[in-house]
């Protein structure tokens, strides 16, 4: 994502997901997902970047000043697993663990909106989440 995937439509937040074969799905960003992201941005002087990475890396270990470069799937699975071992969680983590409960209690999902768990995780069907 970039700076400018997350932007105001009316009065609510919204976010713009970059998919496989170029497919693009935007949707209603969670009230937590505004405060999450308009603290980090805030917190990282992203302010009027946007053409920019939203998610950067921090440019190495022990370096706590985020680079421009963008942050990769493989950045977030360490960052990800760094964290379950600080938390005492010992399972091995991949990109497949957490698909069932963010599908339906999303940050992105919305109260009164026709964003049902299928749509937001941009399934062909409903049947695909009857597994989850």
């Amino acid at each position: 994502m970039n700076v400018e995937d997350y932007y105001p439509q009316g009065k609510r937040w919204w976010v713009r997901l970059h998919e496989k074969g170029g497919k693009q799905h935007e949707m209603p960003a969670h009230h937590l997902l505004e405060t999450y992201i308009d603290e980090y941005a805030k917190a990282a002087g992203l302010g009027e970047e946007k053409a920019t990475p939203l998610f950067r890396t921090l440019g190495g270990r022990g370096r706590s000043k985020l680079t421009g470069d963008r942050m990769t799937r493989q950045d977030a699975r360490r960052m990800i697993v760094r964290r379950a071992l600080k938390a005492g969680i010992i399972t091995r983590l991949g990109c497949h663990t957490f698909p069932g409960k963010p599908a339906s209690q999303s940050i992105f999902s919305t109260a009164g909106c026709s964003n049902t768990p299928s749509r937001m995780a941009a399934h062909e069907s409903a049947r695909t989440n009857e597994a989850l």
